[in-house]
């Protein structure tokens, strides 16, 4: 067979060709400069010592033996463990909302369009809110215990008993609008023969729920199960606003938060690249743990 050689291909249809591979390239550029080299580069710089402003400083693995060794880094892990819990409330959550705007009721539309508003809003904004009705002395969560109930409530963010439980309030409430709408496009895909049937063998509406709803809703479960840890594990942004030094105690800090501390407050950005890798294994062995069970409990059908 010919092969056609690029110079007698007509010259509109080479300016098609180029354009193509300029679109294509754009995103590979980008996952190069900012991605792929920023990865490599941080492997080697595991490996030494740089406070940012010298020449990093080959150490070995000296980064790795400390880390092991250091309190903080089991305490940050801990933490972000902690904070998982509310991936499963979350959901619970989010499915019982999802259930309720899948009936035909007045303003459903309205009622999705606002437990949808947190997923949009600025999460600085969204946690300086935050900030304020978890305060100790004026917030407006423990006013509104002590006008309707006289219980003086807790320092939400100034405990280490109770700062992870704010955390985790937070995250659920941010979270919760993403996840409700998956869940109702998930009941929306399921079949009303299904539900027909079971009316017909006599099935109330809990066996319906557990016998068709939950094992027909298990892929989108997984994916929120698997989206929600690696969140999780990426929690930082709420914690520097709400916790700038890790929290009371530390109790605060998470895995990443760790990372950005010792990279930038600390200016050991050998020991955060460590840290980081370190971070990258547990997410990549956690996350095919996940897939490995999937093939127990996902519907496929």
């Amino acid at each position: 067979m010919k092969k056609t050689s690029f110079s007698s291909i007509p010259t509109f249809r080479k300016k098609e060709i180029l354009l193509a591979y300029l679109f294509v390239a754009s995103p590979i550029i980008g996952f190069i400069l900012f991605g792929f080299i920023p990865t490599v580069w941080s492997i080697g710089l595991s490996f030494t010592e740089w406070d940012l402003l010298s020449p990093p400083k080959y150490i070995g693995v000296e980064n790795y033996k400390e880390l092991l060794q250091d309190e903080k880094v089991y305490k940050s892990i801990f933490n972000t463990l902690y904070l998982m819990l509310g991936v499963p409330i979350g959901m619970i959550i989010s499915l019982i909302l999802a259930v309720m705007m899948n009936r035909k009721i007045m303003g459903s539309s309205a009622f999705r369009a606002i437990y949808y508003i947190p997923v949009i809003s600025p999460i600085i904004a969204v946690s300086l809110v935050w900030q304020w009705i978890f305060n100790y002395d004026f917030g407006l969560l423990n006013n509104l215990l002590w006008d309707w109930f006289g219980i003086e409530g807790p320092n939400w963010l100034g405990d280490a008993s109770w700062v992870k439980p704010s955390l985790i309030i937070i995250g659920v409430w941010s979270g919760v609008g993403s996840t409700m709408i998956l869940y109702l496009a998930g009941l929306q895909s399921i079949p009303t023969s299904y539900y027909e049937a079971a009316d017909v063998d006599g099935a109330n509406i809990f066996q319906k729920f557990f016998r068709i709803t939950l094992p027909l809703l298990t892929p989108i479960h997984f994916f929120v199960i698997v989206m929600g840890v690696i969140g999780a594990f990426q929690s930082f942004s709420q914690i520097y606003i709400l916790a700038g030094d890790g929290g009371p105690e530390y109790s605060a800090a998470t895995i990443v938060f760790n990372i950005f501390q010792n990279g930038f407050d600390y200016y050991n950005m050998g020991y955060a690249s460590a840290t980081a890798w370190i971070l990258g294994v547990i997410v990549f062995v956690v996350t095919l743990i996940q897939f490995k069970l999937s093939k127990r409990w996902v519907y496929e059908g």
